[in-house]
């Protein structure tokens, strides 16, 4: 199939900062690539260990205790499997706990480990997985390894109040980097960049406490004028509107394939 001339492709003469974490960021730099966009990366969350392991792998030595095993993100998929390794286990510890996951992309992380998920709510997103659960929570045992400190606590508090008994480990934390790439600091500086993605609500935050080394945190959104506010889903589109003001483009499936077609969609009106 011959390849469509640059000019054609409908993301062409716009450039896109990525907001996505260091090492995340690939995948949805090459679909924004392929649709014609110049990419400028300015990770705005680090991802690393949390303060302890102790809760994590004491989970994981009971894990014959627990019904479901909840997933709300790679991090957390690939965290899990690191401590679970770490303990001489392997996916045969699983047998008998039933896993929920949400969103295509951390069924794929799932999937590396060769293991299917039993339940992934129909809508990417954490209050899809309470509505649409499979079966009653009265009485289940629930484990969720999630991000140490900054999360959304609406899962847990609507999977309780249904009856579920709900264990909270930290599987992993993230931050704010230390510092933004000098090619986004230009970019932002010299006003190249046409739109800016973000991909969760603490992308949004951290994006923020950075770009005041580039503007003054009073006119942040006044100096963001004329750049497109792209979001993933509602929960990162709120962030957007309290700490920049608005929001332009949310993506409608809440995926990076979903923004990429958004932003392709918004381009071409």
């Amino acid at each position: 199939m011959p390849s469509i001339p640059s000019t054609q492709q409908p993301l062409a003469g716009k450039t896109v900062l990525v907001t996505r974490s260091a090492g995340q960021s690939s995948h949805f730099s090459e679909l924004l690539i392929q649709s014609g966009a110049n990419v400028v990366e300015m990770p705005a969350l680090e991802i690393g260990p949390p303060s302890s392991w102790d809760k994590l792998d004491n989970a994981i030595a009971n894990l014959s205790s627990f019904n479901w095993l909840v997933l709300t993100s790679s991090n957390g998929v690939e965290y899990f499997f690191e401590r679970l390794f770490a303990q001489g286990k392997d996916a045969r510890a699983l047998t008998g706990v039933k896993i929920a996951v949400v969103g295509e992309k951390t069924a794929q992380s799932l999937q590396k480990h060769s293991i299917q998920a039993d339940f992934i709510p129909p809508n990417f997103v954490a209050d899809s997985l309470v509505d649409n659960f499979p079966e009653e929570l009265v009485n289940l045992k629930i484990l969720f390894p999630r991000v140490e400190s900054g999360g959304r606590e609406v899962l847990v508090k609507e999977l309780t109040q249904k009856g579920a008994e709900v264990i909270e480990v930290a599987a992993y934390q993230s931050c704010c980097p230390s510092h933004i790439p000098p090619s986004a600091e230009l970019a932002l500086q010299s006003g190249n960049i046409d739109i800016i993605t973000f991909a969760s609500s603490k992308t949004v935050k951290f994006f923020c406490q950075l770009a005041t080394r580039v503007f003054p945190e009073n006119v942040l959104g006044s100096c963001l004028e004329g750049i497109c506010i792209a979001s993933i889903g509602p929960q990162t589109s709120k962030s957007c509107q309290d700490l920049i003001g608005r929001v332009d483009v949310e993506a409608e499936e809440y995926t990076l394939p979903g923004l990429t077609q958004a932003l392709i969609k918004w381009a071409s009106q």
